[in-house]
């Protein structure tokens, strides 16, 4: 599909209109100029004609550490385009920022709507006319938060695209998300997976605040990974960006196949650490453990010590593999998407009928199967495996509430002797059938 960048300085609604336009909330909207500071791709879709509309963070604006990074994706936006929408505001009138970025545009050659934002009321109208002065034919005023001039702005961009062609449909062979405390190094080690920087790297903590989706091939499969803003504990959540963020991280999840929990192997195994791997478990998600700056850790046996503190202090999850990586110099990134790939292979995997037989006969021979205070005794009478991705397996027994905890992880335990279920979670139910129905 072709693509249209959005250009502009911090705080035009740059954002605002990415969401209205790609009807999805990925970029997060704030009053603070700079929000938006990675790439975001979202697809837009009028009259029949669908593209991809990329939000980049404000350029031009004021001085910050992020600064150079930003200008430096836009220009990257802007190369890539095939049509750009240029947004001013409507409220401050044309500033010399917003003349600096037309001179840009100008010498890039690429085709522009300049959109002036932020005329909420029709008297204001004509305020769009003082954009002409920045040398572009197609100037639209809009109101991105009232949806003002949305159809008409549409039908300028969609005027200046390209021919259309005939798509290849996009398939993943896995999605995965890298997730982690701020400042674990998931968006170095994103760059390089990629091989180039696809995402800001700061050593100032929650550089990252919008999910970043990137594919990439490797040996043939395309893998689509999703950088994510480091999620502190919620009693830490010092604005309502880093809520947005929080929740935006929950739902790249959602749409994920696989996980790489990112933990600092200085410091590993945090609160937040396994409160952010139960919610990838939750969520059923394959899962690989990344244990980063390995490089920084001296002294014998240190890989030995910290395998044995994750597996001591986070036991729930003993299936994960562990992997020992330094996403600065690129020590062990490769082994990371093997993991995946073979993670995601064993999330789909099925016991044959043979297998979960097998599996009866050993549930019975238990030596002390569950029972109440009342002498009933767990009777289970059959088994079936009702689900892959991840894989799900229903017990008919007489009385669910008879079924412990320590029992439910010994089948469990029984389940992963029968199949490599290395790095996903397995789900029971258990459900009540009287003996005459079994």
């Amino acid at each position: 599909m072709p693509v249209v960048a959005l250009i502009g300085q911090p705080n035009t609604g740059k954002s605002s209109l990415f969401n209205r336009l790609t009807s999805s909330p990925s970029s997060i909207i704030d009053d603070t100029p700079g929000v938006t500071r990675d790439v975001l791709y979202g697809t837009a879709e009028h009259g029949g004609r669908s593209f991809y509309l990329i939000d980049t963070g404000g350029i031009f604006g004021t001085d910050t550490e992020f600064s150079e990074g930003i200008r430096a994706h836009a220009s990257e936006a802007v190369s890539e385009c095939d049509a750009v929408i240029f947004m001013v505001d409507g409220k401050t009138g044309i500033t010399a920022p917003d003349e600096e970025i037309a001179d840009l545009l100008r010498k890039s050659g690429k085709p522009v709507v300049v959109a002036v934002n932020k005329l909420d009321d029709p008297k204001h109208d004509d305020t769009a006319n003082d954009a002409y002065t920045l040398g572009f034919e197609n100037v639209i005023g809009i109101s991105a938060l009232h949806k003002r001039g949305l159809y008409e702005l549409l039908d300028l961009v969609v005027s200046l695209l390209p021919d259309e062609e005939s798509p290849a449909e996009e398939s993943f062979t896995l999605t995965t998300t890298i997730a982690g405390r701020p400042n674990v190094g998931k968006s170095s080690l994103l760059n390089k997976l990629c091989g180039y920087d696809r995402a800001l790297v700061s050593p100032v903590a929650g550089t990252t605040r919008d999910p970043v989706d990137t594919t990439i091939t490797y040996n043939g499969d395309a893998i689509r990974i999703i950088d994510t803003a480091g999620l502190r504990r919620r009693a830490k959540f010092d604005s309502a960006l880093e809520y947005y963020s929080y929740v935006r991280t929950l739902s790249a999840l959602d749409r994920s196949d696989t996980a790489i929990m990112m933990m600092d192997a200085n410091d590993p195994c945090t609160t937040q650490d396994k409160r952010i791997i139960s919610q990838i478990v939750e969520k059923g998600k394959g899962l690989v453990l990344v244990l980063n700056k390995w490089d920084m850790m001296k002294g014998e046996g240190k890989a030995a010590e910290l395998m044995k503190k994750v597996r001591e202090e986070m036991p729930f999850v003993s299936y994960a593999p562990i992997l020992l990586t330094s996403a600065l110099t690129g020590r062990g990134v490769q082994k990371v998407l093997d993991a995946l790939l073979a993670v995601n292979v064993n999330r789909g995997k099925r016991i044959p009928t043979s297998g979960l037989n097998r599996l009866m006969r050993d549930v019975l021979a238990f030596d002390r199967l569950p029972s109440d205070r009342k002498g009933k005794t767990l009777k289970v009478y059959y088994c079936s495996q009702a689900e892959v991705n991840p894989p799900t397996f229903i017990f008919f027994v007489n009385n669910p509430e008879l079924v412990s905890s320590s029992f439910d992880n010994h089948v469990v335990n029984k389940l992963r002797t029968l199949e490599d279920f290395s790095g996903t979670p397995i789900r029971t139910h258990w459900k009540g059938r009287s003996e005459n129905d079994a």
